[in-house]
């Protein structure tokens, strides 16, 4: 990677893990569309697949402890089988066309959550299923599959605590079934890897300075500041 292209990778994710750490929403929606602008879609979504991997580990345990397999079991089964659909498409679609598509889904699922849209029927094994099979697809294909499963779950009764749980179960398995296919097919070797993971100290250090800025900031006015900045974002990137 040259080296202009490596310090604006490495501050993306900077950046990325700030907003990540602050407003508790997916870096991926961050990252994945300027990256994709930078290195091309199939190294922003190998490089936010890794970096959402190596955030979420540390917390596993503890997630795993307080989730419930019913609540999060189907939609993580669904999405892992979806995922090679996904990768599939990130493969054989032009690069142009998956940036764009990208950049489109960051506006609309920004837009869902500006306006504070979400599921509001009761949570059911078949649509837990349904929506993790489009998670997985999603996840595939742009890194981008935790919206629709954060929008969904929110519409539930469970405290904050289990819901961040489930979220940090879902981000983990999917992202790294999603690792799985990109190695499998050779978009994932040893390179590119460790030029991924070079971005990776960046994210956590940005996390952990979010999550200490939390209590300093308005929560919910920073995030329809983010919502509004991603949003804008991808608009430039939709129309290069």
């Amino acid at each position: 990677m040259a080296s202009a292209e490596l310090w604006l990778t490495l501050a993306i994710a900077l950046v990325a893990g700030l907003i990540r750490g602050i407003t508790g929403f997916g870096g991926a929606m961050v990252m994945t569309p300027p990256l994709s602008l930078l290195i091309g879609p199939k190294y922003a979504v190998l490089t936010a697949l890794l970096l959402e991997v190596s955030a979420a580990a540390n917390m596993l345990p503890g997630a795993l402890r307080q989730m419930r397999v019913r609540t999060i079991g189907p939609i993580c089964v669904m999405a892992c089988v979806t995922v090679p659909l996904g990768t599939y498409l990130l493969v054989i679609l032009d690069p142009e066309l998956t940036r764009r598509w990208i950049a489109g889904m960051v506006i609309a699922f920004s837009a869902l959550m500006m306006v504070g849209f979400r599921y509001r029927g009761n949570p059911r094994l078949l649509m837990s299923a349904a929506l993790g099979a489009l998670s997985g697809v999603l996840a595939g294909a742009t890194s981008i599959g935790a919206p629709p499963i954060i929008l969904y779950l929110l519409a539930s009764q469970d405290p904050v605590a289990l819901t961040r749980a489930h979220l940090i179960v879902y981000v983990t398995v999917v992202s790294s079934m999603g690792l799985g296919m990109l190695w499998v097919t050779g978009i994932l070797d040893l390179q590119s890897g460790i030029r991924a993971l070079a971005a990776a100290p960046f994210f956590i250090v940005g996390t952990l300075g979010g999550s200490r800025l939390f209590e300093r900031v308005n929560e919910s006015q920073f995030r329809k500041f983010t919502l509004m900045l991603l949003m804008a974002v991808s608009s430039v990137i939709l129309m290069v």
